[in-house]
């Protein structure tokens, strides 16, 4: 037996340990005997370190020309399509998703920083007549310093490009805290932006666990802005410890998705939308389908194609190309799905179709594996048609027209995704207008966002930022309105009147 890779935090661009000297084992979900890594335990004292390194970075790396920003980025986008296959197989060894999801995964994370390198020359303000003479008016973008970045384990370097290439393309500096259970990936990423040439101190990454971690991080007076991805209930936790000095907050918190089947939808594409909703990622995606609305008129076609699909997949290792489904993450989340389970059994009243065990026979019994679950007869107000399961869980809904379907649809307080399938295009639009989230679909399912459009949702999906597209800029950046007055004498807006 060899021993496992050590892995260092990155500050001030050197790999070094942590102050603590503490550390911690990194497994396989699907195979907990495979150790992939142990990490740095961080404490207080390295956030600390961090944070000032990445004050330090700043004074140089704001006054970069944005183009020349944009360049590294690209270099970053090229490394990581060479190093594509390698960091998916990490990555599915690491959280366990399948290698067609981590390949997706790296893929949104390649896509992103191509993206935002080209917002390095399309960083683009407004200029407006003024209503004075000789008055030249215009806005800019401009950086807002030290950025703590907090990511979740699910989609481990999709979720951090989104926050960490439109931070740097605007000239900020980052600390990048990584979710516990998926530092590896983590290094990945931040290694390929060492070895494409950002300068020390740009990015700082600190490992350990957000309990240790949180307080340090967010309450730093050094710290302009924090992106969090994650719990709402942790989220509330951020928003509030980042008040008192009104740090600016960033949050893409929790989900309650559901599709909409009509009763003149194409069944068995909602079905297939359905599955790949539901049991994608083992269900563990904030934009997962965890409802399924479908009308009276077509309930009992779709829940036996439905149940006979989900009791076909085949769950096992994701590197095995013929699994469809995962483990969970751990053994904790595990456990909540089966106590989900449970209440919708013993507490709701619903009705399991299928799944809705632990599997531990063969190689099952080293990791964490649970089988694909839906359940029947279920009311809106259930606790698994309301609560977040994180897991392969789905409960079917029945609706009698599309007026009940979408008062359904919204009512949780989530807000982020939602779908509908129909061959009317009178019921799309309709949808699309009245169901409250920040993500929509016609005719697919609700996940597959693009890098292009913005990402984030509504209610306690998130705080009124989004994520993806030019509307990351606004997410780190601040605009700068500027007055330039060539008269040479002092004209007093909306007081003077202009006369010819």
């Amino acid at each position: 037996m060899t021993s496992p890779r050590v892995f260092h935090n990155f500050i001030n661009g050197e790999w070094v340990e942590s102050k603590s000297g503490r550390m911690s084992e990194n497994r396989n979900p699907a195979d907990t005997r495979q150790v992939l890594g142990v990490f740095q335990k961080s404490d207080a004292e390295d956030v600390k370190t961090a944070i000032d390194s990445a004050k330090e970075a700043y004074k140089h790396w704001r006054l970069v020309p944005a183009p020349k920003r944009a360049e590294i980025l690209f270099r970053v986008a090229e490394m990581l399509v060479k190093r594509k296959e390698d960091f998916a197989s990490q990555m599915t060894q690491e959280m366990g998703k399948i290698m067609k999801e981590t390949r997706g995964d790296v893929q949104e994370a390649i896509d992103m920083t191509y993206y935002m390198a080209g917002e390095g020359r399309r960083q683009f303000g407004q200029t407006t007549p003024s209503e004075l003479p000789n008055k030249f008016m215009m806005s800019i973008r401009q950086p807002m310093g030290v950025c703590v970045l907090i990511t979740p384990w699910n989609f481990p370097m999709a979720i951090p490009s989104w926050k960490l290439m439109p931070a740097l393309v605007c000239g900020n500096t980052v600390v990048f805290k990584p979710a516990t259970d998926t530092p590896l990936s983590a290094c990945n990423l931040v290694k390929v932006c060492q070895e494409a040439g950002i300068p020390k101190g740009v990015i700082n990454l600190v490992t350990g666990s957000g309990s240790e971690l949180g307080d340090p991080l967010i309450r730093s007076e050094d710290v302009k802005l924090v992106s969090f991805t994650g719990s709402t209930a942790v989220g509330k936790t951020v928003s509030e410890g980042c008040a008192p000095d009104f740090t600016h907050t960033h949050l893409e918190m929790g989900g309650k998705n559901a599709i909409m089947v009509m009763d003149d939808a194409k069944i068995d594409l909602a079905v297939e939308g359905s599955l790949w909703g539901g049991f994608g990622t083992t269900g563990q995606r904030c934009t997962a389908t965890s409802r399924v609305i479908v009308h009276k008129k077509v309930l009992k076609e779709f829940i036996e194609k439905f149940v006979e699909r989900a009791k076909a997949l085949k769950v096992g290792n994701g590197l095995n190309p013929d699994v469809e489904m995962g483990p969970q993450i751990s053994e904790s989340q595990l456990k909540t799905v089966m106590e989900y389970v449970k209440i919708g059994k013993e507490y709701d009243g619903a009705k399991l179709l299928c799944g809705g065990n632990q599997l531990t026979a063969g190689d099952y019994q080293y990791g964490h594996f649970h089988e694909p679950t839906i359940f029947g007869d279920v009311d809106p107000k259930m606790r698994i048609a309301q609560e977040e399961i994180f897991g392969p869980v789905v409960s079917v809904i029945p609706c009698d027209s599309l007026e009940q379907a979408i008062e359904i649809c919204n009512g949780t307080i989530y807000g982020l995704s939602a779908s509908i399938y129909t061959q009317d295009v009178n019921k799309a639009f309709t949808a699309m207008r009245d169901v409250y989230t920040g993500i929509f679909y016609v005719n697919a399912s609700t996940i597959g966002a693009e890098v292009h459009l913005p990402f984030g949702g509504t209610n306690h999906t998130g705080n009124g930022h989004r994520e993806a597209g030019t509307a990351a800029l606004d997410v780190f950046s601040e605009w700068k309105a500027i007055y330039v007055d060539f008269s040479g004498k002092l004209q007093k807006a909306q007081i003077d009147d202009f006369v010819e």
